[in-house]
């Protein structure tokens, strides 16, 4: 008799054997001393290009896990020749609907293919017993098809989405192996009742051609498992397409598929499976369309969710490291920290120093972080040093935002005298008084460093650039000081009144005084290079970008100079009132008035682009950044400007606003810092102009405490505090925002 069953090739699943081929099959073996099979056997040809069986674990899906469970199982006989081999049937075997599949190892070193010894082998020969002489009659030759090339008739039936699944799937364990010639995983299935592997292959894309793929074993990439591995690594065999049962099982792993328990199925269920399995595709397509319009929508969702799961794939780990690093670029970094959660690949993705680079200069910082410290403590994984940078600095934030105020340092002096100006660059602080004196401070241990002494009247105005100070004051001089030594080192005579402001660009410095001129000055050599006449009152505010000078004047008017030549190349009229602040980029002009407005120039051209109306009173001062004006008012508030529009993009008010004049502010890309005569120093979000917090309250403020100046860096903060009427002492408050890099 003959079963039911595929036709003939490696994809028709037959096994011939009789008894006759049993005996010279155990001569065989013993010839080669029962030689078994050790992992997966194959064919160099059959590797096509892999020169061992570790070069599959470079390819994706094929993992160590893999190669382990499925090694030594496969035990290998010599397959009868065709005229020995004889059909069985099927029933034989306890299935009398399960074709029986041909299962073929073969081993480098051995001619002829071999044959799979299982428990189903064993109920073949005891059925050739019983039954030897009707399968001699029914003896067919076996195909030679090649591993990996399927015959085309079956090839084209599975693209046309025929499904030629096989019954007995629920009792069944699914294995995996790697087809080099047709680049995909295929299925093994072993069923319990028989103990056959029986060849399934899913319908899946093609992989690439580049077989191997470096990052094939990256950490955190997750394998579908089958509810038990095999140790055997089934031959290359064409075969039927897989169901999507068998996909759904094979990702469960050791849990079962999702059941509806409180239901029992209905008697005419399984014949409408098979009617169902009986269609082809196009009208099994065709049912399930029907099926779906006649689905409630709480149907529907229960569909969606077993089968979205299913198609849900990590494409970053499968992606060329280069596009996925191109993805990742669009996270925010706050997303790529969380991504780095993910798995060890992500992690490594999220770890890579140039994209942090490109974060870290969004965020304005320019320089990575030595990770010495931080690499001891976790050997074998690189930390990237733009990540770092980023990470402290996000750290430094969240202490402006919200962390513990620390006890400022209290740097005390001037006795109690108004601190007039006031500058800050690196661990150097220097404050300038109407004592006649400027004093340099630490700003780390809060030491006064120096004491300078020389001026005859008060000092108005100041600049630093490293240790060079130069200071301004009522005696109508500018002295050049060294801050290391608290040395003089040049003072600049001409000026015949009040030196009241002044701007330092290089070794070149430009002052401005109440005798309504503009004074260009070698630091170097403490010669006055060019003298700038042309303002009919005092100078209050001026700018200098190297090559244009920029100054405000009481006479209303703002004009722009061209040093070399001491000529006026533009006065920009416009204002009502005195000009009290300027701020220069080398394209716009910003000036502040005692009308209320804001006028923002064109420097070439000499037009007004923009009237800022809103503040009520004198605009005492201004900072600008790219497009970004800030400026503050003696309305008590504090207005955000785009000067390339004209508009207002935030207003700093509301209950938390300053309740008296803001005397003077700081801005960075996140934050505002103000200060005012309230005696308070408060912080701003930039973008959204929400109040944040109070970082310093005196308690005499609103009785006579006020905070005159305020300088920060992206780690400190100083304030030059006092008050009118003797109610605060003259000092500078420190506070420090850093974090603990240990």
């Amino acid at each position: 008799m003959s079963g039911p069953g595929p036709g003939p090739g490696p994809g028709g699943g037959k096994l011939d054997i009789n008894r006759a081929g049993v005996a010279e099959l155990e001569g065989a073996l013993s010839g080669i001393g029962r030689r078994r099979a050790r992992g997966i056997v194959r064919k160099r040809e059959e590797l096509k290009g892999f020169n061992s069986l570790d070069d599959l674990l470079h390819v994706k899906g094929i993992t160590t896990r893999i190669l382990e469970l499925n090694s030594q199982r496969m035990t290998c006989r010599r397959r009868p020749s065709s005229e020995e081999a004889v059909r069985v049937s099927p029933a034989l075997l306890g299935d009398s609907k399960a074709p029986v599949p041909q299962v073929v190892a073969e081993e480098e070193d051995v001619s002829g293919p071999w044959e799979l010894e299982s428990a189903g082998k064993r109920n073949v020969e005891s059925g050739l017993e019983a039954n030897g002489s009707q399968g001699q009659e029914e003896q067919e030759p076996v195909s030679s098809t090649a591993c990996g090339e399927p015959e085309e008739e079956e090839e084209t039936e599975e693209e046309e989405g025929s499904c030629c699944s096989e019954e007995g799937e629920d009792g069944s364990n699914i294995y995996f192996y790697y087809t080099i010639g047709e680049r995909w995983i295929d299925y093994l299935q072993r069923t319990e009742d028989s103990g056959f592997l029986r060849h399934v292959r899913p319908k899946m894309k093609r992989k690439s051609e580049n077989g191997l793929d470096g990052r094939a074993l990256s950490p955190g990439k997750k394998l579908c498992k089958g509810s038990e591995y095999s140790r055997t690594l089934g031959p290359c065999m064409p075969s039927p397409t897989t169901t999507f049962g068998d996909l759904r099982n094979a990702k469960a792993g050791q849990a079962r598929r999702r059941r509806i328990p409180s239901v029992a199925p209905p008697p005419e269920l399984q014949d409408w499976l098979r009617t169902f399995q009986r269609w082809s595709g196009p009208e099994k397509l065709l049912a399930l369309d029907e099926l779906i319009d006649r689905c409630e929508p709480s149907q529907i969702k229960y569909m969606m969710q077993v089968i979205e799961p299913q198609f849900q794939r990590d494409f970053i780990s499968l992606l060329p490291k280069e596009l996925a690093l191109y993805v990742l670029s669009f996270l925010e970094p706050r997303d790529l920290l969380r991504a780095a959660q993910t798995c060890r690949y992500w992690r490594v993705l999220a770890e890579d120093n140039l994209l942090w680079r490109e974060k870290c200069r969004e965020e304005g910082i320019e320089e990575p972080l030595n990770l010495r410290k931080r690499r001891l403590l976790s050997p074998g994984f690189m930390y990237s040093p733009w990540k770092f940078a980023f990470m402290r600095q996000h750290k430094i934030d969240m202490n402006w935002r919200s962390g513990e105020l620390k006890a400022p340092k209290v740097l005390k002096g001037h006795d109690d005298h108004v601190i007039t100006c006031l500058q800050f660059c690196g661990n150097r602080i220097v404050s300038g008084s109407d004592d006649n004196t400027l004093k340099v401070w630490s700003a780390v241990t809060g030491e006064c460093v120096q004491t300078l002494v020389g001026h005859t009247g008060g000092v108005w105005s100041s600049q630093m650039r490293d240790s060079i100070v130069i200071s301004g004051s009522t005696d109508r001089t500018l002295k050049v000081w060294n801050a290391d030594t608290g040395e003089c080192v040049h003072t600049l005579y001409g000026h015949t009144s009040t030196v009241r402001c002044m701007h330092l660009h290089g070794n070149r410095v430009v002052s401005g005084s109440r005798d309504a001129t503009l004074r260009l000055w070698d630091i170097e050599t403490g010669q006055c290079l060019h003298v700038l006449m042309g303002h009919v009152a005092a100078v209050r505010c001026v700018q200098y970008d190297g090559h244009k000078v920029v100054s405000g004047a009481y006479d209303y008017t703002v004009k722009v100079w061209d040093p070399e030549s001491e000529s006026c190349t533009h006065t920009l009229q416009g204002h009502t009132n005195r000009v009290y602040s300027l701020q220069f980029d080398g394209t716009h002009i910003v000036s502040g008035s005692l009308d209320t407005s804001i006028r923002v120039w064109d420097v070439e051209s000499g037009n007004c682009l923009h009237t800022l109306m809103g503040h009520q009173s004198l605009t005492s001062g201004m900072e600008l950044r790219d497009n970004i004006l800030v400026s503050g008012n003696a309305d008590s508030t504090v207005k955000i400007w785009d000067i390339k529009t004209g508009q207002c993009l935030q207003t700093l008010q509301g209950p938390s606003k300053h309740q008296s004049a803001v005397t003077c502010l700081q801005f960075s890309s996140k934050f505002v810092v103000t200060s005012s005569d309230d005696g308070t120093v408060k912080l701003w979000d930039l973008k959204t102009g929400e109040f944040v917090r109070n970082l310093v309250a005196l308690e005499s403020g609103g009785s006579g405490g006020v905070v005159w100046r305020i300088r920060a860096s992206n780690t400190k903060l100083v304030c030059a505090v006092g008050s009118r009427n003797g109610t605060e002492e003259t000092k500078l408050l420190v506070l420090d925002f850093d974090v603990d890099l240990k």
